[in-house]
């Protein structure tokens, strides 16, 4: 497995003082510091035990998230939920989260479809994101997808060139980096979406060996 050290790190250097999760999630859910409050029904903030090894960091939430007020739980989540059994990985000891804590869409009709945040939404919601890390500190951290890597690591770090390689930042715990389960559903050729999936489980495999260690 090759291993980059001294990344620099991207998140804010200023995050929310807090001295708990509990405290930082009442916090959050007044946020304004970028305009995707206004659409969204509610905050999702990251959930799971305060003292947990490992860090899932994922990009928004989706339509179904919004609605709950939950992480993961719409039809990208079960999949990583069913792809993180098969490495196992216990979801339930896991702290599961995003890089942009409200859902950020394009109306369609009755239907809302996802719209990636941009680069200045990702590092305003750095503030919560970096405050999360800081209080939980696990002992690694998996980015699922671009944005969680940038919101993380910055824009100088690829997704495609450091996949299910774990990267050491400078003064942050390691970052293990992987796509976003999404990925996996927008995928037609079956037999590609298969292979991606094997690699996938792989590299969730390598975060439950870390743990292990």
């Amino acid at each position: 497995m090759t291993i980059a050290a001294n990344v620099g790190p991207a998140l804010a250097r200023e995050v929310a003082n807090a001295t708990s999760i509990g405290e930082l999630r009442h916090q959050a859910e007044g946020c304004t510091r970028c305009d995707l409050y206004r659409n969204a029904t509610q905050i999702v903030f990251g959930e799971g035990p305060v003292k947990t090894e490992i860090v899932l960091v994922g990009e928004q939430p989706g339509d179904q998230e919004d609605v709950s007020g939950r992480p993961f739980v719409g039809p990208a989540g079960r999949l990583l939920d069913r792809c993180l059994e098969e490495a196992g990985l216990d979801r339930q000891r896991c702290y599961v989260t995003n890089a942009v804590k409200h859902f950020k869409f394009t109306q369609r009709g009755k239907r809302r479809l996802h719209a990636k945040p941009n680069a200045g939404e990702i590092k305003r919601c750095a503030w919560w994101l970096g405050a999360e890390i800081n209080i939980l500190q696990p002992k690694l951290v998996v980015t699922l997808g671009a944005s969680a890597l940038y919101a993380l690591l910055g824009p100088k770090v690829k997704l495609t060139p450091e996949r299910g390689h774990i990267l050491y930042p400078a003064n942050r715990p390691p970052v293990l980096v992987t796509i976003h389960p999404s990925y996996l559903l927008r995928i037609r050729d079956e037999a590609d979406q298969r292979r991606q999936r094997r690699d996938f489980v792989s590299d969730l495999h390598k975060a439950a060996a870390y743990r292990s260690q």
